[in-house]
């Protein structure tokens, strides 16, 4: 039986692979089951530092909830499949380690919604992005009218989402929905390339980064000042530190322990 979820480790680094390609990575419950698993297992392994999440092959990196599987479902069914889509995106939000989404191909609907989830997103020259769910008579319903509001502004998500119109890789990083665009075929590289960069950080700190970051957006700034001020003491006592300052003054790599 072929595996939904395919799990690879790079030294510090973990790729998660959607491994549904002839259903455009759809989000059936048993590759959701199999998301969670490894997001678990992910967030107890102290040594890894950064996760990539992409899809199989180059059609789609996921389109979303698997309506074949949905077909024969009761509506208190369907609402429970999309709950936990959201709890899945909720969980892919609330990793320990920074998340790279590497758009290999089409994210629509819950898949859109999986990739504003995660920390940031590369995505292939080729693939479309958008949320077109009211072009199936119901809305976004994993996050994805908040996230992509945080994310983009109170106007561009209205008229994506009404419109239910997908847009092009170029299309979505004018809009900051990517931070980056490359070719398919460098596409996984350049994820592990930014992975890398991250991974050789202090790992308290960019668990407290992230921390501060997606907890003070949403509060007024005076609060948020202060969860960034309690994530910084969260770094002082730990023996990362130390060893940066002291790799600093050796003019050396520092080797952090996420200690």
């Amino acid at each position: 039986m072929v595996n939904p979820v395919e799990y690879q480790k790079r030294e510090n680094i973990a790729v998660l692979t959607l491994n549904r390609p002839e259903s455009m990575n759809a989000m059936s419950k048993g590759l959701l089951d199999a998301l969670n698993e490894h997001i678990e297992a992910i967030n107890q392994d102290t040594s890894i530092h950064c996760t990539i999440i992409t899809g199989s092959a180059e059609k789609a990196f996921c389109a979303g909830a698997d309506l074949k599987e949905r077909k024969g479902m009761s509506e208190d069914q369907v609402i429970e499949a999309v709950s936990y889509i959201g709890e899945t995106v909720k969980n892919v939000e609330n990793m320990k380690m920074p998340v790279i989404a590497a758009l290999n191909g089409a994210a629509f609907g819950g898949g859109l919604e999986l990739a504003l989830g995660c920390d940031m997103r590369i995505a292939a020259s080729h693939a479309k992005t958008g949320l077109t769910e009211t072009s199936l008579a119901i809305i976004p319903g994993a996050g994805g009218t908040q996230r992509l509001t945080r994310l983009i502004g109170l106007g561009k998500a209205k008229k994506l989402i009404f419109t239910a119109k997908p847009v092009t890789a170029e299309e979505a990083l004018e809009l900051g929905l990517v931070e980056q665009i490359v070719s398919v075929n460098d596409l996984l590289d350049e994820a592990m390339e930014t992975a890398q960069l991250i991974a050789k950080n202090g790992p308290v700190a960019l668990r407290q980064a992230k921390t501060a970051i997606n907890q003070g957006f949403q509060t007024d700034i005076t609060t948020g000042l202060a969860i960034e001020h309690l994530c910084y003491k969260e770094t002082i006592p730990t023996e990362d530190r130390i060893e940066g300052l002291q790799a600093f003054k050796e003019k050396r790599k520092p080797v952090y322990q996420g200690k």
